[in-house]
């Protein structure tokens, strides 16, 4: 936990000021005792009203310094707390932002929002109880020690036997919390996980009925959460009596051992007052670090989660010194590329040679599994290849920074993803700076502006999170009108149109062929009407070329293409 505190450098001053000021507040409350067993013993003993009022107003004054320093310490303690929370969260998310797909899929979604959230959270609270508790605790419990012995060491003896109990039941309780609280982080995890299947889900459950089975499956992990939370609150529920008996019985003592030592003359009233005041806050003292001692664990624990995302070294990374000597505008080339999934046995592809030029549309087709997607997710170092290299304008896409290789590249995924927010915010995601006019454009060429119109508001018509009240062939034009307004040198489709109508995806195409002009058009399809009319088609076998060529090519010369051709269409379609 030590090494997140890396991120409090900017708080130092306010670090600085609470514990001055606690350091303040813990004089203020270690002087009033004494002040107390003055105005007992050369007041109230003596009849002095003076007197009494004296003191009685000097411990008025310690006690509102006290309260005001300890206020202006929680106010410094409680900024730097959520400064640090807030520097965390910013620092998890630039990490997450860093990640490959494999960083993905080896942490997880549902744990990344975890340990940026309720971890922070963890950390944000132990930091603050750290900053009034740590630091005032042990202040209090030497200076109480010290003052209790001035005013009598024989009776420190009680101390000296009830400390160590007290102890010893904080180290016990500690040593069966620390494990559980382990484990709750983890089962947070689970809990996390189960509730974002089933809202992003919830379409599918409901299709097939299972509500009943999703229900029990979160029952089962929400119930595995409060078992654990009941163990650690009945550890809590033994740890407050018997914290408090010790005490009890301390006082007790005192009192009966300062009875006996005032009926023999060998102390006064005023300094058993005094030293009680200081047993107790020496046993408080003890009551705040058994506090620490309960929260700290799960504090690590989240530590040690959050640790795991911030050292996580990413898999793919920028050039130490990238190269822009590029040679044209949007050439791209496969030379000899071979890649494989993290523990697959076999490649996904292997040994994948071609060219994709400006100005042509490339076109690749093949059967499910056969990697027509991850070929995709090459180009803009989604994933790392094996062997071999990718050419963008002459230059390996290792050399080039993420930021300049992706922004070379418009890319609609697979997978159509809106945000929430307007029509038009959606489109402009591809463009920061992109004009009304532009994104009017976009729309146009996507064969989206009939139903954008057709919407109240138009382009300002409010997208849910995740597009759920557009259709899927409306998230694929607005997908695609997002690409064409960033108007980059190469535009990747992933399986684009595969929610469209024939007669929409040919219109579609007809479009883009008039509007990429000099970019590079490489597109992924199922479909054989989507890809016939391109300049290059490569069919993808089992993570091999094929065949390159056109359609009229591939007919006479590739077996797979021509079993793929004869599946979709007939004779005279064919013909």
């Amino acid at each position: 936990m030590l090494k997140l505190y890396r991120y409090l450098k900017p708080y130092t001053l306010f670090v600085i000021g609470v514990v001055g000021f606690v350091f303040l507040q813990t004089i203020a409350d270690l002087y009033l005792p004494t002040l107390m067993a003055d105005m007992i013993n050369d007041g109230v003993m003596q009849g002095d009203t003076n007197k009494i009022l004296q003191i009685g107003g000097l411990m008025l004054l310690v006690a509102g310094g006290g309260t005001l320093c300890s206020i202006v310490a929680s106010f410094l303690s409680s900024k730097s707390s959520v400064g640090l929370g807030t520097i965390l969260r910013n620092e998890i998310f630039r990490k997450v932002e860093s990640f490959s797909l494999h960083e993905f899929d080896s942490l997880g979604t549902a744990t990344l929002i975890t340990r940026s959230t309720n971890d922070v959270n963890q950390i944000q609270q132990v930091t603050m109880l750290i900053m009034r508790m740590m630091i005032s605790a042990p202040m209090m419990a030497i200076g109480g020690i010290f003052l209790a012995m001035r005013q009598d060491r024989e009776l420190t003896v009680v101390l000296a036997v009830a400390m160590p109990v007290l102890a010893g039941v904080i180290i016990f309780i500690a040593s069966k919390m620390m494990p559980l609280f382990k484990k709750i982080q983890v089962k947070i995890d689970r809990i996390n996980l189960v509730m974002r299947e089933k809202l992003t889900g919830i379409r599918v459950i409901r299709a097939f009925n299972t509500i009943g089975r999703e229900s029990k499956r979160f029952e089962e992990a929400n119930f595995d959460l409060t078992d654990n939370y009941i163990k650690v609150n009945r550890i809590m529920a033994f740890m407050m009596p018997s914290i408090m008996l010790i005490m009890n019985l301390t006082t007790l003592a005192i009192i009966w051992f300062g009875g006996i030592y005032i009926s023999r003359g060998e102390m006064d009233l005023g300094a058993l007052s005094a030293f009680m005041q200081y047993g107790m806050q020496i046993m408080m003292s003890m009551l705040m670090l058994a506090m620490m001692f309960i929260m700290v664990p799960r504090a690590q624990a989240a530590a040690v989660r959050i640790n795991e995302v911030l050292d996580t070294v990413p898999e793919i990374t920028d050039p130490a010194q990238p190269k822009e000597n590029f040679v044209g505008k949007g050439h791209i080339e496969f030379r000899d590329v071979t890649f494989s999934f993290h523990g697959a046995e076999e490649p996904s592809l292997k040994n994948i040679s071609f060219t994709a030029h400006p100005g042509e549309v490339t076109a690749i087709i093949g059967s499910t599994g056969s990697g027509k997607s991850t070929l995709l997710n090459l180009i803009p170092r989604f994933c790392e290849v094996d062997s071999g290299s990718i050419l963008i304008d002459g230059v390996d896409v290792r050399d080039i920074t993420q930021e300049n290789l992706r922004e070379k590249i418009g890319m609609v995924p697979q997978k159509a993803f809106l945000f929430s927010g307007t029509i038009a915010e959606n489109i402009r995601f591809g463009k920061d700076d992109a004009t009304d006019e532009e994104i009017e454009r976009a729309a146009r060429i996507a064969q989206a502006e009939e139903f954008i119109k057709g919407m109240e508001g138009g382009y300002q018509h409010e997208i849910a999170q995740g597009g759920l009240n557009v259709s899927g062939g409306q998230k694929q034009r607005l997908s695609i009108a997002r690409a064409l307004v960033r108007k980059p040198e190469v535009y990747l489709f992933d399986d684009s149109f595969s929610a469209l109508d024939f007669k929409t995806d040919a219109r579609l195409r007809a479009a883009l062929k008039n509007e990429i002009g000099e970019s590079t058009e490489i597109i992924v399809a199922q479909r054989v009407g989507t890809v016939m009319d391109a300049d290059r088609i490569i069919v993808l076998d089992e993570g091999r070329i094929a065949g390159i060529g056109t359609h009229r090519e591939l007919l006479s010369t590739c077996e797979v293409y021509r079993e793929i051709v004869t599946s979709q269409l007939s004779e005279e379609e064919i013909a």
